[in-house]
């Protein structure tokens, strides 16, 4: 079967067939963006692919290979991430998008290896100015969270659109299930200078423990990213990874087609 062929019907099976359990925090960080066009089903699916290289301190190296596809309100992944021989892990995805007369909703589910399952949901109330809110759970089973924010957790923020060509949000996801006081604080600037380009910096500020018993940590970390046409690239600067002492930098370059 050609790879292009085994590409589409992995994800239209994603797509179209997920009853799949999980959660979506591969696409939680796509909170509030600017709502472009999608694909008509008739379309076909439009696909991301993000490459990304983890380097962190007295940590092993590791990558992840990640790919989306996207048709109308549906969002399913692939992806899979290795740390060396200590960690490997497969997760599939998916998230609708439900248009209301007041904003939207996005219910989001996740499967991956180890046992992994959750679920999410995330809302935008409003257009020009909007409110921001979510909830999600899982089985606490090992998981390799590509974010680093808390999982099980509550969000809420707001946003405006007021801007010419900008989308600023400003929201806090904390756990409100472990005790581990974990919060993450995310200042968000989207701007689209022109049709082809746009810049994404996220400055956030975490603090809390690794568990409930671990030692107190706080910092603050930045996420640039740059899109140009088909292509983008990301850096990202995490002084707390995980909420540890430990400082990642997280590298991706990927494209669209």
């Amino acid at each position: 079967m050609p790879v292009s062929t085994w590409i589409n019907a992995v994800v239209a099976a994603g797509l179209f067939g997920c009853a799949v359990p999980g959660w979506a925090i591969d696409g939680r960080a796509d909170v509030a963006q600017e709502r472009e066009p999608s694909p008509a089903p008739e379309e076909g699916i439009a696909y991301k692919f993000t490459p990304t290289f983890y380097r962190t301190t007295n940590a092993t190296p590791a990558y992840d290979l990640n790919l989306r596809g996207n048709q109308g309100a549906h969002t399913a992944w692939i992806g899979f991430y290795q740390r060396s021989d200590e960690f490997q892990q497969l997760r599939l995805g998916y998230e609708n998008t439900v248009e209301l007369p007041f904003g939207r909703v996005v219910p989001s589910l996740q499967y991956a290896t180890r046992g992994f399952l959750g679920g999410s949901v995330t809302a935008e109330i409003g257009e020009r100015y909007f409110g921001l809110a979510g909830f999600g759970r899982t089985n606490l089973k090992d998981y390799f969270n590509l974010n680093f924010d808390p999982n099980d957790m509550v969000l809420f923020g707001a946003g405006t659109r007021a801007l010419p060509n900008t989308t600023l949000t400003l929201f806090q996801i904390r756990d409100d299930r472990l005790g581990t006081g974990q919060r993450v604080t995310h200042l968000t600037a989207r701007i689209k200078p022109d049709a082809k380009t746009r810049w994404t910096v996220d400055v956030f500020h975490k603090e809390g423990r690794p568990d409930a018993s671990g030692e107190w940590v706080h910092g603050t970390g930045v996420t640039v990213t740059y899109d140009f046409g088909r292509y983008f690239a990301r850096v990202a600067s995490d002084p707390h990874v995980n909420f540890s002492n430990n400082h990642m930098v997280r590298a991706a370059f990927g494209l669209r087609f």
